[in-house]
């Protein structure tokens, strides 16, 4: 998944697993970060979005990039960091939502990742014509050697990659939902 469209996308993880867990949010007489809800976001962004990302910028970096910046050019202590920041961006999202969803405030959490899908919807469709081709940096801008994704290695990681996310969101939110009824 290109680093640059992940932010909403973890965002939005985070939001949807506070009201997956809002029972065990409400129930705690802890700090939303001594919860379980929580501990379940860390463990998804840990183990599953954060090698995810770290997947295509290691591989893929230009296109993960979406071909604005060239990957080799970028120190690899910036592609740590921004693996990082993502990925802590999804309990991050659930701290930060957990009082709407202890207040079962779901219409208003479903409009916030709804938002968060529609801006990740539209930058994917500005960006289409670069999602859909894999390619270094000087081969996208120099119209050469360009492969469509579904005939390459990075079409394969990409369909791993999502399927890998939605079972960790799956297993998530069913560890949730099992707690928490």
């Amino acid at each position: 998944m290109p680093i640059l469209l992940a932010a909403p996308i973890a965002l939005a993880l985070g939001v949807g697993l506070a009201w997956v867990g809002r029972v065990d949010l409400a129930r705690a007489e802890l700090p939303v970060f001594l919860t379980r809800p929580f501990a379940v976001a860390c463990a998804l962004a840990a183990f599953v979005l954060a090698p995810v990302l770290g997947y295509f910028l290691a591989f893929h970096e230009d296109w993960s990039f979406l071909y604005l910046v060239r990957g080799v050019d970028m120190p690899s202590a910036v592609d740590l960091a921004l693996v990082v920041v993502v990925s802590a961006l999804v309990p991050g999202a659930l701290a930060l939502s957990s009082p709407l969803a202890v207040a079962r405030r779901g219409p208003l959490l479903a409009r916030i990742i709804g938002a968060l899908v529609l801006v990740t919807a539209l930058a994917a469709l500005v960006a289409v014509r670069r999602l859909s081709v894999s390619a270094t940096y000087s081969q996208y801008h120099g119209g050469y050697g360009i492969t469509p994704i579904g005939r390459s290695a990075l079409g394969r990681g990409v369909l791993l990659a999502w399927a890998t996310l939605v079972a960790g969101v799956a297993w998530s939110a069913r560890v949730l939902s099992r707690r928490s009824s």
